[in-house]
């Protein structure tokens, strides 16, 4: 199967920083494309930025200018670098994979997520 695990979420003050990551495991020779999403309390979830396996990057509008994907091809993890943290960017943070070839019957994977607390 596969197995995504995010980590590095935490509490931060605004104006800091917080670099997620995501280790994808498992069957995952092939992931089509990964992203990053978050979802805060009371809202829907928000598509912050995909990544494809050809490394083409899309940002969502909200997002812009503040975070930065990056990947450990080696280390089949996927980072999330975000700068300038604001208290509106309190949200779990959850990593998505989708795959060319579906596993276990499911072309698509979550992570269980990691909450991000911007806060003074």
């Amino acid at each position: 199967q596969v197995q995504l695990v995010e980590s590095g979420g935490g509490l931060v003050q605004p104006g800091g920083s917080l670099r997620l990551s995501c280790a994808a495991s498992g069957s995952i020779f092939s992931i089509e494309v990964m992203a990053w999403y978050r979802q805060a309390p009371g809202k829907l979830r928000e598509l912050i930025v995909t990544i494809t396996s050809g490394g083409n990057r899309n940002y969502g509008d909200a997002i812009k200018g503040q975070f930065t994907i990056s990947r450990d091809n080696a280390k089949n993890t996927v980072y999330l670098q975000m700068n300038s943290l604001k208290p509106r960017d309190t949200a779990v943070y959850s990593c998505y994979a989708r795959f060319a070839v579906p596993v276990g019957a499911r072309a698509s994977y979550w992570g269980q997520g990691t909450q991000v607390t911007v806060s003074s």
